[in-house]
């Protein structure tokens, strides 16, 4: 009876310390201030929605028509809450990040940790996109520091204003707070339906666009759910994460 209880007590040690605790999570004097100046409306908005602040959050991004998704889950599929419009990412147009000081902001399937949150940043607040990820350190690419920030300026990072970096990093701080151990960053060149992408059959980018579109395919027709992304033979992998 006592080793079954000591197991019993490990396993639920164990579960506890996979979540991020609220202590992990970088905050500032700066983000605070912010939080607490956009978080009653954002509620306010969220309960509109039939959504729940600090539920579970998914990004996606989208180059060409400068758009940034954020998605909240309810029950077992996420739903879009708000459609931020973006500054800038630099002058280097639509295709992925090849190497450092190229211009380009990534494109790709990325995941933000709570380590990746900077409440201090030079540009406001920000998170780091985690670029090269596992694919793009299979093509060689290089680069460093690529974030989605405030202040409207880029060389290569997503920029927002002030105001929506605030509402967005309300929004992925209350999630991290509340148990979510990552979230997920998708970012598009363009919409990824097959007659936007046939517009692109002689870049070179196409057969890259092409992998990228079966991920965003599966986000599309498997309920609003983020599909699971590994990297086989320099390649995107995707499986139903239901």
């Amino acid at each position: 009876m006592m080793k079954f209880i000591i197991s019993f007590l490990t396993i639920i040690i164990f579960s506890i310390s996979l979540a991020p605790n609220a202590a992990d999570i970088p905050s500032s004097a700066r983000s605070s201030k912010a939080i607490s100046r956009v978080e009653p409306s954002l509620k306010t908005e969220l309960s509109r929605s039939g959504l729940k602040y600090g539920a579970p959050v998914f990004i996606r991004i989208f180059k060409n028509s400068k758009e940034l998704e954020l998605w909240v889950k309810d029950n077992n599929q996420f739903k879009l809450f708000k459609t931020y419009n973006i500054c800038t990412y630099g002058w280097g147009g639509l295709g992925p990040k090849i190497r450092q000081g190229d211009g380009k902001a990534p494109e790709g399937f990325y995941f933000v940790t709570p380590k990746q949150v900077n409440p201090l940043s030079t540009f406001h607040l920000s998170f780091n996109l985690g670029y090269p990820n596992t694919y793009d350190r299979a093509h060689g690419r290089t680069g460093s520091a690529l974030m989605v920030h405030g202040n409207c300026v880029s060389i290569g990072c997503y920029a927002m204003t002030d105001r929506n970096i605030e509402k967005i990093f309300a929004l992925i701080v209350a999630a991290l707070k509340n148990g979510q151990k990552y979230f997920r960053v998708h970012i598009f060149p363009f919409q990824m339906t097959t007659k936007n992408l046939n517009r692109y059959q002689r870049s070179k980018w196409y057969g890259f666009w092409q992998n990228l579109k079966q991920g965003y395919d599966l986000f599309e027709n498997n309920g609003y759910i983020p599909p699971n992304v590994t990297v086989k033979n320099k390649q995107y992998v995707f499986d139903s994460s239901k």
